[in-house]
């Protein structure tokens, strides 16, 4: 039986207890979000000892099912104030799975003390931590492979969670030991940090991969959907040969690329950043294109990114980084953009929100638009805490006020991801209406309204965009945050039935129960329900599931479109009616 594996930072610690029958077939997303909604107070601080912060791995983590190692940590936010997942892919989240450990709560008033969580097979223990705090995430990831072994996996903060910025994000390590995978969105960085937690050492040597119920059919079930990924041209192709950036052409030439802090929807130096830029300089120098986050991926979407003398600089110099810290900077650099990948990286900062955070800042007069070399300057502001720094780390929205800028894309006060809802609106449809802020992952209506994949709606349109962003928050939150697969298993599942109809039935065979897509649906469908009343319970209202005014009264070139699909709908979605917390 998986466990949840209990942790107080007071006392120093540790106890596993069964996981609960009626959350047995709950992991990721389900499993982080219902601990939170009955654990904390929806009222407590996000940064005070009530809150607690939860890792859990997906139903299928440690199983050879394709791209199944992803990692949700869950907290009440200290960016949104309501609840949180954030996501990471890497090689924590398959490891806890082959522990048995289907998630690691942790709480407690630290009380000055820093800690570092190791788990193997043989047990939990909290070991002192004070020589690790005050460490970059690559000097910490460093030093804990010295310290505890050269093949751990670890879950751990950088400087921007011990000073409990409020966009500082959870890192953990990829293949090769190197933090670049990052639970980004939220702050859930800073309330790890303040549970002086600093890494959690996975260490699964002598484990084996967790029992299946009926191997055959588990089997049958993982050959069809890695056949489907295979066969789709967007997993096998689009994203195995260029990668995330792959989207920052097509997205521009929809006319949606945010670009001059949600000024234009097209950038007029795209291609200088684009994926397919990015994959010539990987392969010119030396670097790497088609890279693993995690040894159970078969996309192998990443990238090993170098500089012009074949140095290593970045790891996963993804589309939403390149956005952020490029387009809608107005900076054309790439070699820049990867510099600051990396410090985003080293310090613990979400680059959506970083982007976002400069965007502003150069609207407010702070530095030129596209001086990229003083973004770079200004991470060491962050790095080293200053009062600017501060300014800076604690999102988009504190830096709107810092500097006095109106023109703030935030929802819930989340900065917005690489798509302008009014050139995409079935995505600022949950940009609006996700329990999470603005994020795009929630349900990515980009999908259908851009790619024609699930379909086609029409993205300058207002019409059937509620119900199509629903209907993906929904799937999303029960087919894929909950089981640890990655998101861009969802291309195949929405063109292939098959290929949608393996997942339920990879779970099936695994735990030995029925589950259907029906089933996985509803899972889904009262995840949100969860979260949604943990946020109501927490004070925010419809009020907090509406874009910002300047969508709906400033038309976005090229096709100088608004935001305008009807609050009375927004509302349907988010189902404003009285709903319990768990």
């Amino acid at each position: 039986m998986r466990k949840i594996l209990r942790v107080d930072v007071g006392s120093g610690s540790t106890s596993f207890e069964d996981l609960p029958a009626d959350l047995s077939t709950y992991g990721g997303r389900a499993l982080t979000s219902t601990i939170v909604a009955r654990e904390v107070d929806p009222q407590a601080d996000a940064l005070g000892a009530e809150n607690k912060i939860v890792f859990a791995p997906g139903l299928l983590a440690g199983t050879t099912a394709p791209n199944s190692s992803r990692l949700s940590v869950g907290a009440k936010s200290p960016l949104t104030g309501g609840i949180k997942e954030a996501n990471a892919g890497g090689q924590a989240a398959g490891r806890l799975g082959r522990l048995g450990i289907a998630a690691i709560v942790v709480q407690g008033d630290p009380q000055g003390k820093k800690w570092v969580l190791h788990v193997s097979k043989d047990g939990a223990r909290l070991d002192d931590g004070a020589a690790f705090w005050g460490k970059s995430n690559y000097e910490t990831a460093a030093a804990l492979r010295e310290t505890y072994g050269p093949k751990v996996a670890t879950i751990q903060v950088g400087p921007a969670g011990e000073y409990g910025m409020r966009n500082s994000t959870v890192a953990t390590t990829d293949p090769e030991g190197r933090p670049a995978r990052h639970a980004g969105r939220g702050g859930v960085g800073a309330v790890m940090g303040a549970r002086g937690l600093k890494a959690i050492v996975v260490d699964d040597a002598g484990s084996e991969r967790p029992p299946i119920k009926d191997p055959e059919r588990f089997e049958k079930a993982r050959k069809t959907l890695v056949e489907g990924l295979k066969a789709h041209p967007v997993t096998s192709q689009g994203l195995t040969n260029f990668g995330t950036a792959i989207l920052v052409n097509i997205i521009n030439e929809a006319g949606a690329l945010p670009t001059h802090n949600f000024h234009f929807g097209r950038f007029d130096q795209a291609e200088a950043i684009s994926g397919e830029t990015v994959h010539q300089n990987c392969e010119d120098r030396g670097g790497r294109r088609s890279h693993s986050c995690m040894t159970s991926c078969v996309v192998h979407c990443s990238n090993v990114y170098n500089d012009k003398d074949g140095n290593y600089v970045s790891s996963g110099v993804e589309y939403e980084t390149i956005w952020a810290l490029g387009a809608n900077c107005d900076n054309a650099d790439i070699d820049a953009i990867a510099r600051m990948d990396y410090l985003c990286d080293d310090i613990g900062l979400d680059t959506i929100e970083m982007g976002d955070t400069f965007g502003v800042a150069m609207e407010g007069g702070l530095l030129p638009w596209g001086d990229a070399k003083r973004m770079i300057e200004l991470f060491e502001e962050v790095r080293n805490n200053t009062e600017l720094g501060q300014k800076l780390g604690n999102g988009c929205g504190e830096a709107g006020k810092a500097f006095g800028v109106t023109h703030v894309p935030t929802v819930k006060n989340q900065g917005m991801p690489a798509y302008d809802p009014r050139g995409i609106k079935g995505i600022g449809v949950t940009y609006a209406t996700s329990t999470m802020g603005a994020d795009h992952t929630s349900g990515y209506a980009v999908a259908t309204n851009v790619l024609g994949v699930g379909g086609s709606v029409d993205p300058l349109k207002a019409e059937g965009q509620c119900s199509l962003s629903q209907n993906l928050q929904e799937a999303t939150a029960g087919f894929f945050d909950s089981t640890g697969l990655c998101l861009f298993l969802a291309f195949a599942g929405l063109d292939q039935p098959d290929s949608l109809a393996a997942i339920p039935e990879m779970i099936a065979a695994m735990y030995g129960v029925e589950q259907s897509v029906a089933d996985t649906v509803a899972l889904g469908s009262k995840v949100l329900e969860v979260e949604r009343g943990f946020n109501r319970a927490a004070g925010l209202t419809e009020a907090e599931d509406r874009l910002p005014e300047f969508f709906t009264s400033e038309p976005l070139p090229p096709h100088n479109t608004v935001w305008d699909v009807p609050t009375e709908e927004l509302d349907k979605v988010c189902s404003w009616s009285p709903v319990e917390a768990v």
